[in-house]
């Protein structure tokens, strides 16, 4: 599906293809939450790295998360992920990790093409959730602690939702 994304005030618009388009997983991390804003959770979407064309780069800022680990006292690890961001108004827009080279996580949020509507919701990252949140969601979603047991593409394919053109 060929997805088109943009920040709010407009200085980066990006483009890209996306085999899996469907918004269903709801992340409560940490990292999602403070850095995204939205609900008290982020969503994200799969797309191919290869195929991402931006406008507007020079308006682009990167952040690669601090990782605290709860109980450790040595120092945060810093994720390798790059969350990418609009410099001028904080948009989040997407990320990308250099151990999965082949993928880009364009924020669902960022996205102006019209998404459809997902089937079902997965919740994520619960152990992060906070009260005010109230996930699970009485959309009777399935939630998990920390990670799901289904990767990105293969709910896609479980759902026959998976765009191989």
């Amino acid at each position: 599906m060929h997805l088109e994304g943009s920040c709010h005030c407009g200085a980066v618009r990006f483009t890209l293809e996306a085999k899996a388009a469907y918004p269903y997983m709801r992340c409560y991390c940490t990292i999602c939450r403070k850095t995204g804003g939205g609900g008290g959770y982020a969503i994200n979407l799969g797309g191919e790295a290869a195929t991402l064309s931006v406008q507007g780069a020079d308006n682009l800022s990167v952040y690669q998360a601090r990782m605290d680990r709860p109980g450790d006292d040595a120092t945060p690890e810093i994720s390798p992920a790059r969350r990418h961001f609009c410099k001028r108004c904080g948009s989040a827009l997407w990320l990308f990790d250099p151990r999965w080279p082949d993928l880009v996580h364009p924020f669902a949020s960022a996205i102006d093409t019209p998404l459809p509507a997902p089937p079902d919701h997965v919740d994520i990252m619960l152990d992060f959730a906070p009260a005010w949140s109230g996930p699970p969601t009485a959309d009777g979603a399935t939630g998990f602690a920390r990670y799901p047991t289904q990767s990105l593409e293969d709910w896609h394919r479980a759902h026959g939702l998976w765009h191989d053109e």
